[in-house]
């Protein structure tokens, strides 16, 4: 979504919409580009209508585009004008909800444009890797099956000295299977939680219980365990900034939500079906 139709954040949409170079000093947000019947249609209009376009749409030449979403808009115009009586409950709504949601979404964009500075993402990089700790990494090889009993059947036959690797290849319904198992070198957050629980707890060589996870059911055997090396910042920049972002939203919505007088009212008799039914709203 634009933050604001700016001088120049118009000017850049407009160019790449084909209007003139000349013409750049000339030109706002609320420059008038089409009248319909006497409603105005404005190049910041045309700019937030270009914002939605699909990328694969906007690889159109720029003449073609500025000439397609101005037609769009004097079409819409014209349907707009041409609607009579009240305006339907259902739209009603949705123009509240797209409201709601828009002016949220221009608050959380506000939040996360301020939570990334150059301090902020070199402060937490130092927090994180200062001491040139890049974490541990694990090196673990798993055998998937579909059920718990399949699992406790491998496992005992591991318990009997079978081979982990064979077994893998012969049993595991996982893409590693026919590679003995083998997923490599991975570090916390990479794997699910059920399963990165497992390997963090066990010792290099051991063979876990039966772990479930959204996957299946899974045998893990870790191979080795290690500390590696603090990453550089510009390698894990993006990633930084991603998290302080995502964390500065969190602690926002819940201040927000913690402070705001909020009442849930319990209907009675009420079924979420009704949600699906198509009924509530009619036309």
């Amino acid at each position: 979504m634009p933050k604001g139709l700016t001088f120049l954040s118009a000017i850049a949409v407009a160019v790449s919409l084909g209007l003139p170079a000349a013409a750049e000093a000339a030109f706002d947000a609320d420059t008038v580009v089409a009248r319909v019947n006497g409603d105005e249609i404005t190049l910041g209009h045309m700019v937030v209508a270009y914002e939605t376009l699909p990328a694969q749409y906007r690889q159109a030449p720029a003449e073609m585009l500025f000439d397609a979403i101005r037609e769009q808009l004097i079409q819409q115009s014209a349907l707009k004008q041409a609607h009579s009586g009240d305006i339907p409950k259902v739209v009603e709504l949705a123009l509240e909800n797209e409201r709601r949601s828009l002016l949220a979404a221009d608050v959380l964009e506000s939040v996360m444009m301020n939570a990334a500075s150059d301090a902020d993402i070199q402060a937490a990089y130092d927090q994180r890797f200062g001491d040139g700790d890049g974490g541990e990494e694990f090196n673990a090889a798993h055998i998937l099956v579909e059920t718990k009993a399949a699992a406790e059947k491998i496992k005992s036959r591991l318990d009997k000295g079978a081979d982990f690797a064979a077994l893998a290849k012969d049993e595991s319904t996982g893409p590693t299977g026919p590679n003995g198992g083998e997923l490599g070198w991975f570090q916390k957050g990479t794997m699910v939680p059920e399963f990165e629980e497992a390997v963090v707890a066990m010792e290099p060589g051991e063979i876990s219980e039966p772990v479930h996870s959204q996957f299946g059911w899974h045998i893990v055997k870790l191979n080795e365990r290690r500390t590696a090396e603090a990453p550089e910042l510009d390698d894990v920049r993006d990633d930084i900034a991603n998290d302080l972002r995502s964390a500065a939203v969190e602690a926002k919505i819940e201040e927000l939500t913690a402070n705001a007088t909020v009442e849930r009212p319990v209907i009675e008799g009420f079924d979420p079906e009704i949600l699906a039914d198509g009924t509530l709203i009619g036309n």
